[in-house]
């Protein structure tokens, strides 16, 4: 801070009580003006207040030449706030903030807007007008009056909270007929409709045509504020499904086409087909493993798909969940465990109840009870391990920083197969007097 200022100390209180209070005054200031304040403010006083403008007004401040106040302090931003600012900078902007950014805050910002292909995140605006709820009319007017000559869309002007939480929308009219000191949250309209980020645009667009919307604003999953998307924009995007993860999941590359050469389709899939190879001849060596058993029980041969293909469409269905949840960043880091246990419980509740049916049709089909007992009870130990691992799998190839959808389900088969056969075999193994 530059101690040579008589109004400094004084000044550092005032940023220092009531951050909140100083970044509004600061909003009716000059950008140039404001570049002066945040010299003499120390870095992390700089970023505090920094978090409590609003969004467009910070990322402005930001976007202009003022390089040395973003290297100063942006190291003093919290992890969500840099992503957030980050979003609404000018591209050129972005450049110059990013060079500054420690690499936590780059992972941060990588996750936090890597925003799927088909989401409306991806196609939004962050080109759009807001006030926090406690703003008087009379200043919004100003500054409407003010931006009237920039291109910021101003069909819709939102309100949010001082932390950039949607909170509502305002009418033109309502504005026009307010009391000029009322505050926009005595006059905005709260019941809304929003898209969230990850929204798939296909979705969206039905949703914008069946209100009739030209545009909605765009929110992630605190109802933050992100952006704006127009429905025309929605529709130009709406064109035919990738299917990337699909084509990953069995084996191809995301980036192969129907028409792809036949060079390209052959690099693409056969190291993933050898891949699988490996993984069958796994479970194969479990089946030579009690190859006597079967060869004296023959009947156990007619069981051996049963209980694996049951056990890899309950791994499947748990795979398809936990991926869903992975793409749509619906699962936190905390809670990693806690979604494999339930997944393993649905997967131990399911193989009870198949198992008993299994174990019924055994016994009824060739009238040995037992028979019945060894299938049943290695439906139940296939499935458990088929929740578990359909679950644990893409969480842990997210976490060590491989692609969940194309590593997936080669283990997983892998992992049904081989703990299917074993469970199955070995149950056959210890009835063995009873089943001959």
């Amino acid at each position: 801070m530059s101690e040579s200022l008589p109004f400094a100390p004084i000044l550092l209180d005032y940023f220092t009580e009531n951050p909140q209070k100083a970044a509004r005054t600061l909003e009716e200031m000059e950008e140039s003006e404001v570049a002066e304040v945040f010299k003499i403010l120390p870095p992390d006083l700089a970023a505090t207040t920094i978090r409590h403008l609003q969004t467009h007004y910070a990322a402005e401040l930001l976007s202009g030449n003022n390089e040395d106040l973003v290297k100063n302090l942006v190291k003093y931003l919290e992890p969500d706030h840099v992503g957030h600012l980050f979003l609404h900078l000018q591209p050129e902007a972005k450049e110059q903030f990013i060079k500054y950014l420690s690499p936590k805050q780059k992972k941060n910002i990588q996750e936090q807007l890597s925003f799927p292909e088909e989401s409306v995140g991806r196609i939004m605006s962050t080109r759009y007008l807001s006030f926090t709820a406690e703003t008087s009319v009379k200043s919004a007017t100003a500054k409407i009056r003010k931006l009237s000559k920039s291109r910021i869309p101003q069909s819709y002007l939102y309100v949010t909270s001082k932390d950039s939480k949607l909170l509502g929308v305002l009418n033109m009219r309502d504005m026009l007929l307010a009391e000029p000191e009322k505050k926009l949250e005595e006059i905005m309209r709260t019941e809304l409709f929003s898209l969230h980020s990850f929204t798939d645009t296909e979705d969206a667009a039905a949703e914008l045509s069946k209100r009739r919307y030209f545009a909605a604003p765009v929110v992630d999953g605190e109802n933050h504020l992100l952006g704006i998307v127009r429905a025309e924009n929605i529709m130009s995007e709406v064109q035919e499904g990738a299917l990337a993860d699909m084509q990953k999941i069995f084996g191809s590359s995301g980036q192969e086409k129907a028409f792809s050469s036949i060079g390209f389709s052959l690099k693409n899939r056969l190291p993933w087909l050898h891949v699988n190879l490996l993984t069958a001849f796994m479970a194969a060596s479990v089946v030579a493993f009690f190859e006597d058993i079967i060869a004296q029980i023959t009947i156990l041969a007619v069981f051996l798909p049963v209980v694996a293909g049951q056990g890899g469409n309950g791994g499947a269905q748990s795979l398809a969940i936990v991926m869903r949840g992975l793409v749509m960043r619906e699962i936190p880091k905390n809670k990693s465990l806690q979604l494999m246990m339930k997944e393993s419980l649905v997967g131990l509740i399911g193989g009870v109840v198949t198992g008993l049916v299994t174990a019924m049709i055994a016994w009824g089909w060739f009238g040995n009870p037992y028979l019945g007992l060894v299938v049943g009870m290695g439906m139940i130990v296939t499935m458990l391990a088929a929740g578990l691992a359909g679950s644990a799998i893409p969480l842990v190839m997210k976490r060590i920083g491989l692609d969940p959808a194309q590593c997936s389900n080669i283990i997983l088969t892998t992992v049904t197969d081989v703990v299917g056969f074993f469970a199955f075999l070995g149950f056959a193994a210890l009835f063995k007097d009873k089943l001959m």
